[in-house]
């Protein structure tokens, strides 16, 4: 009795020490706020996660960025939701409350490699090994030494995207990744209902992280299932296979749906480069390569089928970043899956030295193979609180200073930034623009020109006829003396006197007001002159372009304001005359409804840039414009009720089994 509960024992204590011990490793990211590094992505999140935390329960739309997009599309919610929570709960900033979500998750994941190789291997010694350099080494390094060199003081590749980045979401994806696979393996190999429950839940979180995170799980739980498959050569291992897919989906329907899927893959354009299709037929003959191999190295034996597992997602992770240098691209950028490819490599070593150390004669050089890996952790243990250099006070930072002033003079309408500013645009209030912090769940495919043109193009009239278009009053424009890190504008000094200045920060950031019949996105149009404009092309298509400015800032219409409650519900007060329509300039989406007194007016996308054209009688109108939760949506969210259900009954059985 004793022996057992030491041995149930030990993996509790050994889980624990080592989040200690991790804990210790990244201690300033437990209590950083602001990090002092504002070109950093990680404002995106911090962002979202403050307009999540004054929307709550969920909003459905979000009218702060893209000229509007669903709330789901930008970006999976675990991350969002953790830091809101936290911010709510703990009454703390939204800024310090990701910190802390992804300090948690981080020193968790150096504890799921700890699970993974002892649940795959058995072997203690190895799954403390390989937890320990998953917190101090990146082997990827010895192979891309462009990233070596990226990495100061050879700051291990998870660490160093997540602090120089901000890539939270990957890395915290990453750091359940582990435990989703070690629950796979035990959960593939045996009828253990419980353990495939917890497998679904581990890989539902993996997904609801990140989006790469979900694509190395879908890799690895491929590779995974065919080893275990060709080591047992049982139906049971696809039918449990199935079971996990089944519970992980139905934890994730009520954000993954068809469209979140669509409008992600649209705007991978905007942020990778495109597949082809040479690589993807080399893919699947390397994979063919590996199943015919994989079916003889088992040949049903349970033992090699961790190693086997380990060995076709080297070989498939290798092709996958060491072939970019190459062309090699199956879809969307490898390189960003570094920080699993250091997971395995690790893994895969201390799999090799669990090979020499089980054979007498070779234990000296299994010795010798373990310092070896754990060198340059020296290095980085001398500077290992660098990644943290904390802000200095938000009245000094140059992004602060400018959101808040774009605040207090322009509350309610939108304005574009650019750069860090675009970045921090909203973490600290709400302020509508017509990007977004990142080019991620932008449902209105036209911005990404429109940007493009206002940015990099050299005329500031088809500049100024694009912000109207866009529903934009202001723009901010750092030259090249700006204190803003990108200075993304590559002729700033178009818009001098072409548009009225509004605001010089004395360092090359400059504001200017976009010339508009009114002020907001609100306008009463001919609409069978609007309906007749073709769709805007690109930035180039200047005749299109003109013609559609002219129809939204013509001098005769009046005023129609639109006023905001919350995220999900506007107010439009428009004038209408016969042969008039309300334009919304905000994108179009079927779940948007338009009522009025009881009765509902059809809404329809216009032809120039998706934006929302109400049908109205002639007359005054109280337009009540309200965002609906989508059928899919519905449907997810059902099916989220239903698996929690069945999760709970099994494991009900199970403890009223024991």
């Amino acid at each position: 009795m004793k022996r057992w509960l030491l041995a149930r024992r030990k993996p509790l204590l050994d889980s624990a020490l080592l989040f200690c011990l991790a804990s210790i490793l990244i201690g300033p990211l437990f209590r950083l706020e602001y990090l002092n590094n504002w070109p950093s992505i990680e404002s995106t999140f911090i962002s979202e996660a403050r307009m999540l935390a004054e929307n709550l329960p969920h909003p459905g739309w979000q009218p702060m960025w893209y000229c509007g997009t669903r709330f789901d599309y930008i970006y999976p919610p675990a991350l969002q939701y953790g830091t809101a929570l936290i911010s709510v709960v703990g009454h703390a900033s939204t800024a310090r409350a990701y910190h802390l979500y992804t300090a948690v998750l981080y020193a968790f994941g150096i504890v799921a490699v700890y699970w993974l190789v002892l649940a795959g291997s058995g072997w203690r010694a190895g799954a403390l090994l390989s937890a320990a350099a998953s917190a101090l080494v990146s082997p990827s390094f010895a192979l891309l030494t462009q990233y070596r060199h990226d990495s100061p003081f050879w700051t291990p590749q998870r660490l160093h995207v997540l602090m120089a980045y901000g890539e939270g979401p990957h890395i915290s994806s990453l750091c359940v990744l582990p435990a989703a696979l070690a629950a796979c393996f035990i959960a593939l190999r045996s009828r253990r209902p419980v353990m495939t429950v917890l497998a679904g839940v581990f890989c539902a979180l993996t997904a609801a992280n990140n989006f790469y995170g979900a694509v190395a799980l879908a890799i690895l739980f491929a590779l995974m299932t065919w080893s275990v498959w060709a080591g047992e050569r049982t139906a049971a291992v696809w039918l449990r296979a199935a079971a996990i897919i089944a519970i992980a989906y139905g934890l994730s329907a009520f954000w993954f749906t068809p469209s979140y899927v669509r409008v992600t893959l649209e705007d991978l354009q905007w942020v990778s480069s495109p597949g082809n299709a040479k690589s993807r037929i080399a893919m699947m003959a390397l994979l063919a390569l590996f199943g015919t191999a994989s079916l003889a190295a088992c040949d049903r034996r349970r033992e090699r089928e961790w190693p086997v597992f380990l060995a076709g997602a080297g070989v498939v992770f290798s092709v996958l970043i060491l072939g970019l240098s190459s062309g090699f691209r199956i879809i969307g950028e490898a390189h960003r899956l570094i920080p699993e490819y250091d997971l395995l490599l690790i893994l895969i070593v201390f799999e090799v030295v669990r090979q020499l150390w089980m054979r007498p004669k070779w234990r000296v050089t299994a010795v010798l193979a373990s310092v070896i890996v754990f060198l340059p952790a020296i290095r980085y243990l001398a500077h290992a609180w660098s990644p943290f250099p904390a802000s200095p006070a938000l009245q000094d930072v140059y992004e602060y200073r400018i959101t808040n002033w774009v605040h207090e003079h322009f509350p309610s309408q939108r304005v574009l930034p650019s750069g860090t500013v675009r970045f921090w645009f909203d973490a600290w209030k709400d302020n509508a623009q017509p990007d977004g912090g990142s080019e991620q769940g932008m449902l209105n495919q036209i911005i990404a020109a429109a940007s493009w043109q206002i940015l990099h193009g050299d005329r500031a009239d088809l500049a100024l006829e694009w912000l109207q278009a866009l529903g934009a009053d202001a723009v901010i424009v750092p030259d090249k003396n700006s204190l803003d890190a990108y200075r993304d504008y590559g002729k700033p000094e178009k818009f001098a006197g072409a548009a009225p200045l509004l605001y010089d920060d004395g360092h090359g950031t400059r504001i200017y007001r976009v010339p508009r019949v009114h002020e907001g996105i609100g306008r009463v149009v001919d609409e069978a002159k609007l309906l007749s404009v073709r769709a805007i092309r690109g930035g180039d298509d200047a005749d299109a372009l003109a013609s559609y400015a002219a129809l939204v800032e013509d001098k005769t219409q009046p005023e129609t304001p639109v006023t905001w409650s919350g995220f999900d519900r506007a107010r439009i007060d428009a004038n209408v005359a016969a042969g008039q329509a309300v334009l919304l300039q905000e994108t179009f989406d079927p779940a948007w409804r338009a009522y009025e007194n009881g009765s509902r007016l059809r809404i329809r996308p216009e032809p120039g840039m998706d934006f929302m054209l109400i049908e109205a009688p002639p007359g005054a109108h109280h337009i009540e414009m309200r965002f609906e939760t989508p059928l899919e949506n519905r449907f997810g969210q059902a099916l989220f009720v239903i698996t929690v259900g069945v999760i709970a009954w099994i494991v009900r059985r199970r403890v009223v089994a024991s």
